[in-house]
């Protein structure tokens, strides 16, 4: 297993990373390149949680030592004594987790040279909790180095962004994940091609569509529901579909994911299988199951942006379609309903209804019920697009 392993496309990022844990370790007396907090950003999918690991683990080992491999191995399960990591699956992270994390932070290197701090997810800090991590920011131990993740800088306050030295990372190629799929994965290579270019090169979701014919099935199923719709009411029985099909995503994501979680409390608190839990112990299990139900409620919202994604890239093609430019199609699978729709329909009729897909994905950031923001953006493609 190598450090960098699976970051496809990202050569430039792992260049900066490398040196900069390089001039670290070496000790030189020249200006290094190290610094005492990072920011990675880059689309969804590009790999930004995976890069911090990757670098959490070059500088927590020993460069050619033969524990290398021990320590990228407790990196990546988190549980590495100088590894400190904030990972949420909830709407925002709350300014209490912030705070532990800080405070974990002040201590010193119990095995490696540096304590590392990773925050996934670092938009989803309120401004009142970014101020929380700011102070820490301001004056770090000096041996504490923190790596922030989030889509763009502009996702952070300012005074943040002022104080992290940033590396940006690429939207890989379509065939760089589609090979990651056939070497890593064992994917054939037409699906590996196929889930790739529909995975708009976001590596998990490639994945996913690589290895799971459930999902696949379900996404195709989402966009022929869109192609089929003629009136408002098409548009609301539609709406209606789609979060169906959202739920059942969101579900095959968690549901096994819950069990192990709770299968391995139980074990830990030393209750058997299908054993009584005793009352002292049910306060822990009530809270897990509560964390659960808000990732569960994430895990919701995801699943119905993944879906918009999916519509943006089908009217995408459709659109492309209408000014003659169809080398580039994403859903080749459907290019003749795509044909059909972009017979009857203008490129003016088709760029309504992704503005109303984009305007619907911002109303469910804002925590309108995806309901309703689905029907609004439905009954928009059957008005604009008469039948679209």
């Amino acid at each position: 297993m190598s450090l960098w392993e699976g970051l496809t496309g990202q050569a430039e990022a792992i260049a900066v990373l490398e040196s900069a844990a390089s001039s670290s370790a070496l000790g030189s007396t020249e200006v290094s390149s190290m610094t005492h907090s990072w920011l990675i950003t880059g689309p969804p999918g590009s790999g930004r949680s995976n890069m911090a690991y990757a670098f959490a683990a070059t500088l927590l080992g020993t460069r050619g030592d033969e524990t290398e491999q021990s320590v990228l191995k407790q990196v990546m399960a988190r549980t590495h004594p100088d590894l400190g990591v904030l990972s949420t699956e909830r709407v925002i992270i709350s300014i209490d987790e912030v705070r532990k994390l800080v405070a974990t932070s002040q201590f010193s290197p119990s095995v490696g040279h540096y304590r590392v701090m990773i925050i996934e997810d670092a938009d989803r800090m309120t401004e009142r909790t970014s101020n929380v991590l700011l102070k820490a920011l301001e004056e770090p131990p000096p041996r504490t180095v923190w790596i922030l993740c989030a889509p763009s800088e502009a996702d952070l306050i300012p005074t943040i962004r002022s104080r992290v030295r940033s590396v940006r990372l690429r939207t890989p190629a379509i065939e760089d994940v589609a090979q990651l799929l056939q070497e890593r994965d064992g994917v054939a290579p037409d699906i590996a091609l196929r889930a790739a270019r529909e995975a708009q090169s976001h590596i998990g979701m490639a994945h996913r569509l690589a290895t799971n014919a459930e999902a696949r099935e379900r996404r195709e199923r989402a966009l022929t529901t869109a192609l089929g719709i003629r009136t408002v009411s098409d548009a609301v029985i539609a709406a209606g579909t789609l979060l169906e099909l959202s739920q059942g995503d969101a579900t095959a994501l968690t549901e096994d994911r819950d069990t192990q979680e709770r299968e391995s409390v139980l074990r830990s608190l030393g209750v058997e299988p299908g054993g009584t839990i005793p009352p002292g112990l049910r306060v822990q299990i009530k809270n897990l199951e509560e964390d659960q139900k808000r990732r569960a409620k994430r895990s919701l919202r995801d699943g119905v942006d993944r879906i918009m994604v999916d519509l943006l890239s089908l009217y995408r093609d459709i659109l492309l379609t209408q000014i003659g430019a169809t080398s580039e199609l994403i859903n080749l699978s459907l290019l003749n309903n795509i044909t059909t729709v972009a017979a009857r329909t203008t490129p003016v009729a088709t760029l309504a209804i992704m503005d109303g897909i984009a305007e619907a994905r911002r109303r469910i950031e804002s925590n309108i019920p995806p309901t309703l923001a689905l029907e609004a953006m439905l009954v928009k493609v059957a008005v604009s697009g008469r039948g679209a």
